[in-house]
């Protein structure tokens, strides 16, 4: 017994001098980052940064990309921090209670547990969920946990799903429900709940709706919960699937759709249900379009694939509409197969006709039954698809036609989509009554809030036209949804980008759209449209958008919640104009053009507004075009609207981000950063005076070296365009010594001088951080375009660019490179086929031969890549055929005979959006002119790398690459040398790590 006791402190002494040692030794040097040390590189992700709604806690992840992370818990002004292992998963699951007063979150398992079930098919891996009690630190933890949340406002319950233990591969009909335990948070006490299939609390938190999807759909149904009382309510059972539950946002009404299987369809037939009178008398709405052949368009059905919601005044319902897919002949038995022909319904008796009749509810007058006795009378039956006499096998082909409006690749991407599509369909609940909201003529229908009126964008006339060009045109009619009437509001309306698109007023009476370089706001009710903008002392046309549109405009920062005023923003100031120009527009932000400052938008702090409330401040993002400098400044409210004049919070040489506020108190919180300083969020006051650090990102910062410091470099294109460029200086540096320098672009980058950069395994190989923090100083330089010249663009902006940065004394002018991926890919492929200014070039996914590439496909999208050219990057006018001398002008390909530069090029074999084809074009020609030129491909990536070993790998690459060059280092074998095939795997297997 003696020395049991005696073990364990003999243990802590040891454990403890050691810690002591650890302490007092000398800490290391900060060294350069290596990519092996990414690996346990440890991070938060910034958008995973919670603040609770009672402003009293901070919680934030740092995971790393191969190890376990932890969930970071701070309380606020305070030094009580605690953390809780996560496991080796990438993102956290994790959850405050409404009222501040509980965390709950996700517990995986380790990563090595998680790499080694990915070696084992089959092997399943359970999270865990650690429920904390936040003033005392109290844990409890339950297992196999599933999704989870608590119950809103009310923050006394907490629901959790348990995962289902598998034996063997799960089948299609298996039953989905599981079990769902409901812990009550005072006491701890928990109920279980068997085979439940959805769930979800109201707004209030004082009712819990869930489904049962059990074996054999046996006790299938919709239920209620009353957590205050623990009464249950059947609202619903049937031999059913019941899915896609929705409360809307007040929590006084839900619905859902009910699903039963036919074996003569392959698609389930929906029912719609809603409940509302929450608290009183739950009542049952349901709506079943079996029982309605006389408004429910034959062969449809309410679809699986859109959830029903309620309208807001809780009088209707909305839900999607899809067709009866019939089970094809070889899906039936054997016996079925010589039936030549089917119907589009299953063939009923009479007697089933008049019986399904008597059923029909939407039937209540002679009128109403003779209409639905000639819609039976003139039924057709469909043929069914023809089948060989012989069982001859059926070609694989694709047939590509001229006139298709859609290219048939494109056709291939959307095809789920196409077969998923859903139209919008409405039931009245006081009337009884379906109605279809859209057909094939108004495919694109928006319900505007209100649910009163619906704007449709048609664009079948000219589809083809904007698929070749890419200027987009569109029908724009106005449905009144009380009689389905559609109105024409503008013929061919055209869209240079998504700013002009109809923007809906809070009160859905009302929206605003641009045309012709000004907006307008069209009134629904009174049926009239006013240009708003046209006596505004300021232009609303986006001058700085180079691409082939007209008159792009400049966004609308919201409407206010009176849906009486639009805030709209300029090239810099932001405006507040009234519907009907009797009030002047006012420039609330007064001196953006003046002092070069734009007033970029609106922080949107409350997730529930239904519009921007005049009468409070408003916090809008700050970015200092030409100092960089960014912060958060604040307009004042007032009775007839904002107040001119901002009063600046925050204004500082980062970068300043990601406002958010405590739900329930004053409390508020927002992110800087800066090249070299890892984001961190702050928490403050109102006027964000009392700034108090919230988090600690990257722990591990002060093992590396990072860059110096940043300097932004003004200068003057050779078209006489005035510009900038971001340049980061390496670590250690000295001034008066010049360093080797990378530089990277893709079109205007000088934004990015405070941006900081996250080490990690990038899907092009290029992160700004890991070259800095080796000794490389990089800069970034701004590209404007000039039309028809893309590729020259980049020669007038980069290389004036680059000369000014070398006066500032830190380029090493006889050691740059360059790099860039995909439309930078491109600007560093044609560079250096116009100056051998530079030592080395990466160019990865790059286009070469903009003639070629014009009339290929955008595969990831199965567009053709026409309208890129046309009318968004490329930047030409016209097809090649037009513009010949342009297309071939800025060409890599055709100047290929000029590059004297050493080319490490990156295009893999499956990338959907350059395709291969530009890399091999580039390559072979470089290799037929005996130009040093090595290409790298990983097989089956597309645009950017994915896998991990891939990125891991090239990023190893590229810096070997530009050691050799650009720091004289010893080459590579594989890039001295190349490597044969049969000797790949050995070289591969002795590089991986």
């Amino acid at each position: 017994m003696m020395i049991k006791k005696i073990l364990p402190l003999v243990f802590l002494l040891s454990a403890y001098g050691t810690y002591a040692q650890e302490k007092t030794s000398p800490a290391k040097a900060p060294a350069p980052m290596n990519w092996k040390d990414i690996s346990s590189w440890r991070s938060i992700s910034t958008f995973s940064v919670s603040l609770s709604n009672d402003g009293k806690w901070v919680a934030y992840p740092i995971t790393t990309r191969e190890g376990d992370g932890e969930l970071v818990v701070k309380k606020v002004n305070d030094t009580t921090i605690r953390k809780y292992p996560t496991g080796g998963a990438s993102f956290v699951n994790f959850s405050f209670s409404d009222d501040g007063k509980w965390l709950a979150y996700k517990e995986a398992s380790k990563y090595s547990e998680i790499q080694a079930a990915a070696k084992t098919p089959g092997k399943q891996l359970f999270d865990k969920l650690i429920l904390v009690d936040l003033a005392t630190g109290k844990q409890t933890t339950i297992e196999r946990a599933g999704s989870f949340s608590f119950n809103n406002k009310k923050s006394s319950h907490l629901a959790v799903s348990i995962v289902k233990e598998r034996s063997g591969m799960p089948k299609p009909d298996d039953a989905g429900g599981t079990d769902l335990l409901i812990v009550e948070l005072a006491t701890g006490k928990i109920l279980n709940i068997g085979n439940t299939g959805e769930f979800s609390f109201n707004k209030e938190g004082n009712y819990l709706a869930y489904t049962i999807d059990a074996t054999n759909k046996s006790g299938n149904g919709l239920y209620i919960k009353d957590l205050a009382s623990q009464q249950t309510t059947v609202l619903d059972n049937d031999k059913a699937v019941y899915k896609s539950l929705g409360w809307n946002e007040e929590g006084t009404a839900f619905a859902l759709l009910k699903l039963t299987s036919d074996e003569k369809y392959k698609t389930e037939k929906g029912v719609v249900m809603g409940v509302k009178n929450i608290g009183k008398s739950p009542a049952l709405t349901s709506y079943d379009p079996a029982k309605d052949s006389l408004n429910f368009p034959a062969g449809q059905t309410i679809s699986k694939n859109r959830r029903p919601y309620w309208s807001e005044d809780l009088s209707r319902l909305f839900f999607g509409i899809a067709p009866l897919e019939l089970t094809k002949k070889e899906d039936k038995p054997a016996a079925d197969s010589a039936k030549k022909t089917v119907d589009a319904a299953p063939k009923l008796t009479e007697a089933q006709k008049l019986e399904n009749l008597r059923k029909d509810t939407a039937i209540k007058s002679i009128s109403d039954l003779k209409n639905a006795l000639a819609k039976l009378d003139t039924a057709k039956p469909k043929a069914a698809p023809a089948v060989t006499k012989n069982n001859a096998t059926k070609p694989d082909m694709i047939i590509w036609h001229w006139q298709d409006k859609r290219l048939q690749s494109r056709q291939q991407v959307m095809e789920m989509g196409d077969k998923n599509f859903t139209y919008s369909g409405m039931y009245d609940v006081a009337t009884g009554k379906f109605k279809q909201l859209n057909d094939s003529s108004s495919r694109s229908l928006t319900i505007l809030p209100k649910q009163k009126y619906a704007v449709v964008l048609d664009d079948r006339d000219y589809e083809l036209d904007i698929n070749l060009d890419g200027q987009n045109y569109s029908d724009l009619y106005v449905v009144d949804l009380k009689d389905g009437s559609k109105t024409l509001l503008e013929k061919k309306f055209y869209m240079p980008s998504f700013t002009s698109r109809p923007q809906p007023s809070p009160d859905g009476t009302k929206f605003v759209y641009g045309k012709d370089g000004h907006y307008y706001v069209y009134d629904l009710v009174a049926k009239t449209s006013t240009n708003i903008t046209a006596a505004v002392p300021a232009s609303f046309v986006n001058t700085e958008d180079d691409h082939n549109v007209e008159k792009p405009l400049t966004p609308v920062v919201g409407w206010s919640s009176d849906s009486k005023t639009i805030l709209i923003r300029d090239l810099w100031d932001i405006w507040q104009l009234s519907l009907n120009n009797k009030t002047a527009a006012v420039n609330l932000t007064k001196n953006g053009a003046l002092t070069k400052t734009r007033y970029a938008g609106r922080y949107s702090l409350d997730p529930d507004e239904k519009g921007i409330d005049l009468s409070k401040p408003v916090y809008i993002s700050l970015y200092g075009e030409w100092n960089k400098k960014s912060g958060i400044g604040r307009l004042e409210g007032g009775k007839n609207g904002l107040q001119p004049g901002i009063k600046q919070l925050v204004w500082e040489d980062a970068r300043i981000h990601s406002l958010s506020k405590a739900k329930n108190t004053g409390v508020y919180m927002y992110a800087k950063e800066k090249f070299n300083e890892p984001t961190e969020f702050y928490t403050s006051n109102e006027q964000l005076t009392t700034a108090e650090k919230a988090t600690a990102n990257a722990p591990d910062k002060n093992k590396y070296t990072w860059s110096a410091g940043v300097q932004l470099v003004d200068y003057v294109s050779d078209k006489g365009d005035s510009l900038q460029g971001a340049l980061f200086l390496p670590a250690g540096y000295e001034k008066g010594k010049k360093y080797p320098t990378v530089v990277y672009y893709y079109e205007k980058m000088s934004q990015s001088l405070h941006a900081y950069s996250n080490p990690d395994f990038p899907g092009g190989g290029w992160n700004p951080g890991m070259y800095t923090s080796n000794g490389y100083a990089v800069f970034m330089p701004d590209i404007v375009y000039k039309m028809d010249d893309p590729g020259m663009s980049a020669v007038w902006c980069v290389l004036p660019g680059v000369k000014a940065a070398i006066k500032t004394g830190v380029i090493d002018e006889n050691r740059m490179g360059l790099q860039g991926h995909s439309w930078g890919g491109y600007q560093t492929a044609f560079l250096v086929t116009q100056t051998n200014m530079f030592k080395a070039a990466a160019p990865g996914a790059a286009l070469t031969n903009m003639i070629s590439m014009y009339d290929l496909i955008y595969w990831n999208s199965g567009g053709g890549n026409m309208s890129i050219f046309e009318s968004s990057q490329g930047r030409f006018k016209g097809g090649p055929w037009e513009n010949w001398d342009s297309y071939q002008r800025n060409s890599p390909i055709y100047h290929v005979k000029n590059v004297t530069t050493p080319i490490l090029l990156l295009h893999n074999d499956k990338d959907g959006a350059v395709d291969f084809t530009q890399g091999i074009e580039f390559y072979n020609a470089l290799r037929r002119l005996k130009k040093p030129v090595v290409m790298i491909t990983y097989k089956g990536e597309n645009h950017g790398i994915n896998k991990l070993e891939n990125r891991k790998d090239y990023a190893v690459r590229m810096m070997e690459f530009f050691d050799h060059h650009l720091k004289g280092k010893p080459a590579p074998d594989w890039l001295k040398d190349g490597i044969d095939k049969l000797k790949l795997d050995e070289h591969l297997e002795k590089r991986a790590f």
